[in-house]
């Protein structure tokens, strides 16, 4: 009997104990943590706007040296890779034929100037004989027809000495321009003939020197535009701006200039050609080198930039940030990018002055969430543009 009235009273414990759980209310839930956001405060800044572009290095001036006159090479008068000077003798042909030549031509005007003489004192002697018709006008008209054929014998005379002249000249092939010479391809003794396809050496003017780079169409156009509406300001009147990166990424030292741009748009890849000029005067760039050129378009006084790690984008490829709304609520925003300037995003639309972007403690957050917000470090800085 004892058994049983254990057994019946731990039931009735058990019966009171379910139901005084099912009178206690369930407890509420409780509220989500605050997300622990960083932010910065959208201002207007004022930016170097830049665009690099790749180029490559072209001489300001290349002049190929070829002989004018047929001649044996007696003499090559220069050090290969030196620097040459604006007439400077390069070669030197055999001149004799051509002195030759220039002798004759001196013997004939001597010749020609003597016959004139004689003409005219003929001449002299038959016009008052002819006056008094002691000779034949025939006689008289003969004799001045001769002397007027000496004076075109000593013209023709005349050309032929400077033909001879310049042809002697040849013979020392000068420099048409001063620069840097480059190898030779003849040597002493070779035979050279007038203005042959193959050129004795090269010149080319080192300093200073041109960069030539292309520019989209399009990019074009908005610099343009931009400026037009008074968005951008010039560098410099008419010239913009120009530095250079050197193949291993170093900068050159000394900043360039925008000389011009084509007049025409390649329709193949719809970009322009652009050429910059450099100060070379430790020739420390030869044609032919590959750089990157960095045009400064100009200044934007009102840019807005936010930090890269503060932008992603949907899935319709929208870039898009994250605000600190009312009431602390994280809020999704569109905006639209333009460029990359340093590490940041040039921003042209969808922000105003004031509004807090989140860049930092943005993995786990999504729009309508309740965030604790404190000021981030602002990066934002007015670089230039990649």
């Amino acid at each position: 009997m004892i058994p049983m009235r254990r057994a019946t009273v731990n039931l009735l414990l058990a019966t009171l104990a379910i139901l005084g759980a099912c009178d206690r209310k369930p407890a509420p839930p409780k509220a989500p943590p605050e997300a622990q956001v960083g932010f910065i405060i959208v201002k207007h800044q004022s930016v170097v706007l830049a665009t690099e572009l790749p180029g490559r290095t072209e001489a300001f001036l290349t002049a190929d040296v070829r002989p004018q006159v047929n001649g044996v090479v007696t003499r090559r008068i220069f050090t290969e890779g030196g620097d040459v000077r604006l007439g400077q003798q390069l070669y030197q042909i055999d001149p004799a034929t051509y002195k030759a030549a220039y002798d004759t031509a001196m013997a004939t005007l001597q010749y020609d100037r003597a016959a004139l003489a004689t003409a005219r004192a003929k001449t002299a002697r038959y016009k008052p004989l002819a006056a008094a018709q002691a000779v034949s006008r025939q006689d008289y008209d003969d004799a001045v027809a001769v002397s007027g054929e000496a004076v075109a014998n000593i013209a023709t005379a005349m050309a032929s000495i400077e033909q001879a002249n310049i042809n002697l000249a040849y013979t020392k092939v000068m420099a048409p321009i001063a620069g840097r010479i480059g190898r030779s391809s003849v040597t002493p003794g070779a035979l050279v003939t007038a203005n042959q396809t193959t050129s004795l050496a090269t010149i080319t003017q080192l300093d200073p020197i041109y960069v030539d780079v292309t520019e989209s169409a399009t990019t074009l156009l908005r610099l343009k535009q931009e400026l037009a509406a008074g968005q951008l300001q010039r560098s410099g009147p008419d010239q913009a701006k120009v530095t250079l990166l050197l193949e291993d990424g170093s900068p050159y030292g000394a900043p360039g200039i925008l000389q011009f741009s084509e007049v025409t748009v390649d329709q193949g890849t719809g970009t322009v050609a652009l050429r910059a000029i450099f100060p070379n005067h430790d020739h420390m760039l030869l044609p032919g080198l590959y750089v990157r050129a960095e045009l400064h378009e100009g200044t934007n006084d009102n840019a807005i930039l936010v930090p890269q790690q503060g932008v992603s984008r949907n899935s319709h490829g929208d870039a898009t940030v994250m605000l600190v709304g009312p009431s602390n609520k994280a809020v999704l925003r569109i905006v639209q990018t333009t460029r990359a300037i340093g590490t940041n995003w040039l921003v042209t639309g969808g922000l105003a002055v004031g509004d807090k972007v989140i860049t930092d403690g943005l993995q786990q957050l999504r729009p309508g969430m309740a965030v604790q917000a404190t000021a981030a470090l602002d990066e934002n800085s007015a670089g230039p543009a990649k």
